[in-house]
């Protein structure tokens, strides 16, 4: 398997940053969006190798397709993070109760996928030699990824988010009736 750098990949990656600074409005959420991209490459790339393909346009689009599901998946559990750190005071607390809330809908979607392009990445019939790369980068995609990104990337947010958040102010004393 032979894998060159695709300039339409990294122009993807690019104008996929762009629009999720104008969503946020914030850099480092933009940032953190992105941060379960590599586990769906490493998925893709993974599907490629084992299924003996090469990389090709059919994959690169593939490719292309998996970052914007990626950056959905992480955009919903940056959202439902923010939904519930209103609230609770607790970051860790906070970002479990965002991931467990878009658990369901992330592997809903994967599983959808995987199952809708798994007859065509295992096809050998006339034009599969087109759709194959595609369908087996996606799929190879969208069972790595979600899982590796609902276990791993929420640690890395909630690494950032605490950093970000700044020095936490001490809890102010309760009125204790022995202290004048």
């Amino acid at each position: 398997m032979k894998l060159v750098p695709c300039q339409n990949d990294a122009q993807a990656l690019v104008l996929i940053l762009v629009l999720l600074y104008g969503m946020f409005n914030s850099l480092r959420d933009s940032v953190m969006a992105l941060f379960g991209l590599p586990f769906a490459i490493c998925g893709g790339i993974l599907g490629l190798y084992v299924s003996g393909l090469d990389f090709s346009i059919s994959a690169a689009i593939g490719f292309i397709s998996l970052f914007g599901v990626s950056v959905m998946s992480g955009i919903l559990i940056i959202n439902a993070y923010y939904r519930y750190a209103a609230n609770i005071a607790d970051p860790i607390e906070a970002m479990f109760r965002a991931v467990e809330e878009q658990m369901r809908p992330i592997l809903m979607m994967t599983l959808s996928a995987c199952i809708g392009l798994l007859p065509a990445a295992i096809s050998t019939g006339i034009g599969s030699q087109v759709q194959r790369p595609l369908a087996t980068v996606i799929v190879g995609g969208m069972l790595v990824g979600p899982i590796l990104l609902l276990i791993v990337v929420p640690a890395l947010q909630t690494f950032l988010l605490g950093r970000g958040a700044g020095p936490q102010e001490p809890p102010a004393p309760a009125n204790d009736p022995a202290q004048p």
